[in-house]
């Protein structure tokens, strides 16, 4: 195999020394080149088919990432449905002339504890509040009272329920503070 080297000098701005670059040129038997430049050709096609499946699968990730958040809540959406279902049931019992109030409010009190049972299911739980030490990360303080019977900065009354998802705070609690 015949090597011939070629030697040239470059002279960077700002730096006044020389480098030296060295090239090289090579001779190979035709038969070894027309290898090699097939060898290439195969490669690049590979690389291209390879990066068109990867930009499908993108697209096909992307897509069913789409469908999963469109329908994500389905399954919560049909137990509400169940409930409002039993809801619809109640207000039309109350409606009729033969009401049994008692029975009424029974129903509405069966409807209340399947859908806390539902949301402790999803991991939705409530912040206690009542009687407990103000804290800001999970009770908004909308009103202050006196209360010398209680240490300040205590919740005297939860005017709104907050609530916990997976214990991450999605509704503060709205509470009624007292002071001295």
């Amino acid at each position: 195999m015949e090597e011939h080297i070629h030697e040239h000098k470059d002279n960077y701005e700002g730096n006044h020394k020389d480098s030296h670059k060295e090239e090289k040129t090579m001779t190979i038997p035709e038969s070894e080149y027309l290898k090699l430049k097939d060898e290439t050709q195969q490669l690049q096609d590979k690389v291209l088919r390879l990066q068109a499946d990867f930009e499908n699968t993108r697209k096909r990730q992307e897509k069913d990432k789409q469908e999963f958040v469109k329908f994500a809540n389905e399954g919560i959406i049909i137990e509400l449905l169940n409930i409002l279902d039993d809801l619809e049931r109640t207000v039309d019992l109350a409606d009729s002339n033969t009401a049994d109030w008692p029975a009424f409010l029974k129903g509405v009190e069966m409807i209340l504890a399947h859908l806390y049972d539902m949301l402790k299911v999803h991991g939705i739980k409530p912040i206690e509040a009542q009687g407990k030490i103000f804290d800001p990360h999970f009770h908004e303080a909308l009103m202050q009272t006196e209360n010398k019977d209680l240490p300040e900065h205590t919740v005297v009354e939860e005017l709104q329920k907050g609530y916990l998802l997976n214990d991450r705070v999605i509704r503060t609690s709205k509470v009624k503070v007292s002071k001295k």
